[in-house]
């Protein structure tokens, strides 16, 4: 029998012993004996609980037990995690973890601990929840060169978009309907300031590039400034609004950047709803390469996470998972990318049509959906001069960037 730990019994903590319990036949058939949670970590006591006689309240128990060889790390942010962690790997114990905070500010360590302690540092359900995405990445499309990453990686922004362009609901409202509805924290900054997506998108972009790429230094906008009427328009033009984490190869280094974008209604990633996330993964070899599925939630996260303590079992005394090397990756600054723009502005079109005129090429104009007001379609053009350009004018209501053609 496998023995191991779970580190924090919150909602994903104990899905994961939930999973353990439930599939335990299941997963012994796969890796060849029974895997059993000899011990929970947390601070809280759970009278009733199945896990009750497990609980301990000191870290030390686990690490000085021989018996455990796996932990599983459920309980998010860097402290006391990040240490926690360390000390397992060094111990010589596999750690599964489902916490991208975690693993976007110290996994390029806590890969090298791993490698260097011969055990695995698997964090499957940081990114996309219960979507097979790492190990694929890892294993699957080795033959490539992956070009480009692009995600809607946060369930809770999706949902929100998706209710303000299919219900017609301001930002506020949906924001309050998903926090009702358990979809967003009583404190939502993480995901409508677009934080939680910059972690995701980091450490997808250091798995297919090879090299660490920094959540701090990935340029990141939320949805905070993203209106009705701009959904409106977007509707009126055949297009829907994402909140887009995205990475690519470029002349220099890694672009990378999370912000909300116009998209086509036939981009791959624009049918992607409510708290779905999805994932489209661009090698030269494979071509475009689509992931889907429920991006959060106890039993679907829970379930990737399981699948890493399987894999840590089916490999005690090998390092799968061998992640990204230093040097840090070197961001191109993401002001370089090309790409048209939708802007609304206040006034009359045929009274401003010289001045807007002046600032871009415009290839459309929008007129008659509000009233005060029209937006027009810029043509394609370097995000830093568009920004730019509009910082000026007095008249501008809001804008977004539009999904630029290869």
């Amino acid at each position: 029998m496998i023995q191991a730990a779970v580190l924090g019994y919150g909602n994903i903590g104990s899905g994961v012993a939930q999973v353990l319990r439930q599939n335990r036949d299941v997963i012994a058939a796969r890796v060849g004996q029974e895997i059993d949670v000899k011990y929970v970590l947390d601070l809280r006591d759970f009278p009733g609980d199945p896990m009750e006689q497990k609980v301990v309240h000191d870290v030390s128990v686990i690490l000085n037990d021989p018996e455990v060889q796996i932990v599983v790390e459920t309980m998010g942010g860097t402290k006391p995690a990040y240490e926690f962690v360390k000390q397992a790997l060094l111990a010589g114990k596999h750690v599964a973890t489902s916490n991208k905070e975690l693993v976007a500010a110290h996994g390029t360590e806590l890969l090298a601990i791993a490698r260097q302690q011969k055990v695995n540092f698997l964090f499957e359900a940081s990114v996309g929840g219960g979507i097979p995405i790492i190990r694929p990445l890892n294993e699957c499309i080795v033959a490539d060169h992956i070009e480009k990453i692009t995600g809607i990686l946060n369930g809770t922004t999706n949902y929100m978009l998706t209710r303000m362009r299919e219900d017609g609901m301001d930002f506020d409202g949906a924001l309050k309907e998903a926090q009702e509805l358990g979809f967003a924290e009583r404190n939502p900054e993480a995901d409508v300031e677009g934080k939680d997506a910059c972690r995701k998108i980091a450490i997808l972009c250091s798995l297919a590039f090879g090299s660490p790429v920094r959540a701090e230094e990935i340029p990141t906008e939320g949805i905070t400034r993203v209106s009705h009427a701009d959904m409106e328009y977007a509707a009126r033009l055949g297009m829907t609004v994402k909140l887009l984490g995205s990475g690519k190869r470029a002349e220099g280094g890694v672009l990378a950047s999370v912000a909300p974008v116009m998209l086509p209604m036939n981009h791959p990633l624009a049918s992607v709803q409510g708290v779905m996330n999805g994932i489209l993964v661009e090698g030269d070899i494979s071509g475009a390469l689509l992931f889907g599925g429920a991006g959060a939630g106890k039993l679907p996260t829970a379930s990737a996470v399981v699948a890493d303590v399987v894999e840590a079992a089916l490999h005690p005394h090998e390092t799968v998972l061998k992640g990204w090397m230093q040097p840090d990756a070197k961001l191109v600054p993401a002001g370089r990318t090309v790409r048209p723009f939708f802007v609304r502005f206040s006034g009359s079109y045929a009274e401003k049509a010289e001045e807007t005129a002046r600032l871009f090429a415009v290839c459309r104009v929008l007129e008659n959906i509000r009233d005060g007001e029209y937006a027009v379609i810029t043509g394609a053009m370097p995000e830093e001069e568009f920004y730019e350009k509009i910082s000026a004018r007095q008249d501008v209501l809001g804008s977004l960037r539009m999904e630029p053609q290869e």
